[in-house]
């Protein structure tokens, strides 16, 4: 007998919205266009086309929908989202001095730093004059604010890194910077935009910044205790770039005065050698920090769900608190 396989809440919502989304899909390359500079629609749909669960687009679409919005500048509103996100992962992978997103080349390696960061100005300038045609100066106060913050979170990052007193604090603001910010974002405009009510936006806030910051711990777990295989990620990325992420900090709050020393070479001081990879996993391990990390994964997963309480009742709300669970189901 053949298993009937449910879709993934993404796949499903993305089903539901399809029109929308081809809508959204749409905008994206008719303002990504360029008659002077034909890089930068290059540039971009290199980046654009890779694949993707355009998650942050579909969650503007989803929230709008939720509250029966029947106006057209959800999709300009998604659309932008989208635009803010491409632009931040072609300035990221210069930072981070990547090679690869998505299981293909990056864009800087492809062409050069240069075109990746002027590209990723491009797409900022682009998603505010998408935001300015909504004509609602509130969506644009809630979108220009999650794209300084966003800035803002990668900075803490920079500063963060290496640095073994960062505590568990100082990475939520990190997170709720670089990654909850625009989930949030994306999930308040669409009630606003819909014109919900104040309590109902502000649990669209709260849905997106907890899914944000679920989904980033589970992301930060997956690097340390996930299947390469199965993820298409390497195992231990974040060790060898000496990020501090939740794991490692919670480890490094238990070490003892060797352990310490192991930490300050590696991390601190990023002389790493053979092996070093397979003592930082058994450090995780002895200290409970992967099974802390997916707690507190979890924990801010059921938030997220708490705060869909506020929201009607309907399809599109059970694919949100679905969204939720699977963001976690990674890591079960």
């Amino acid at each position: 007998m053949d298993v009937q396989t449910s879709p993934k809440p993404h796949d499903a919502l993305a089903a539901l919205l399809r029109d929308d989304l081809v809508a959204v899909n749409d905008l994206i390359r008719a303002r990504m266009a360029s008659e002077h500079a034909p890089r930068i629609p290059e540039v971009t749909a290199h980046l654009v086309d890779a694949g993707g669960k355009r998650l942050r687009p579909l969650l503007t679409l989803a929230s709008a929908a939720v509250f029966g919005y029947d106006g057209p500048y959800h999709v300009h509103l998604a659309a932008t989202v989208e635009f803010i996100h491409t632009a931040t992962l072609l300035h990221d992978d210069v930072v981070d001095e990547s090679d690869q997103r998505r299981g293909r080349p990056t864009a800087n390696l492809l062409w050069d730093n240069q075109s990746s960061v002027l590209v990723g100005d491009y797409l900022f300038a682009r998603s505010f004059q998408l935001m300015v045609e909504t004509g609602s100066l509130r969506i644009l106060d809630i979108l220009a604010n999650a794209a300084a913050t966003i800035a803002e979170g990668e900075v803490l990052q920079l500063s963060a890194a290496q640095d073994l007193a960062t505590t568990e604090d100082t990475y939520l603001q990190i997170v709720r910077g670089k990654t909850a910010a625009l989930f949030s974002a994306a999930t308040e405009v669409g009630g606003v935009i819909s014109n919900a009510d104040e309590a109902q936006i502000k649990a669209m806030f709260a849905y997106g910044d907890a899914l944000g910051i679920s989904f980033q711990m589970a992301d930060d777990l997956l690097d340390v205790a996930g299947d390469a295989a199965a993820t298409g990620k390497n195992v231990g990325d974040d060790f060898r770039e000496r990020k501090l992420t939740l794991p490692f900090i919670k480890a490094i709050a238990k070490a003892d005065a060797d352990e310490r020393a192991f930490w300050e070479r590696t991390i601190a001081k990023g002389q790493q050698n053979d092996g070093d990879w397979e003592t930082a996993q058994a450090l995780l391990v002895k200290h409970g920090a992967i099974d802390d990390t997916r707690a507190a994964a979890f924990g801010w997963s059921a938030k997220a769900k708490e705060a869909l309480a506020e929201v009607p009742q309907s399809q599109i709300r059970d694919l949100l608190i679905d969204l939720a669970d699977y963001v976690v189901e990674r890591i079960s």
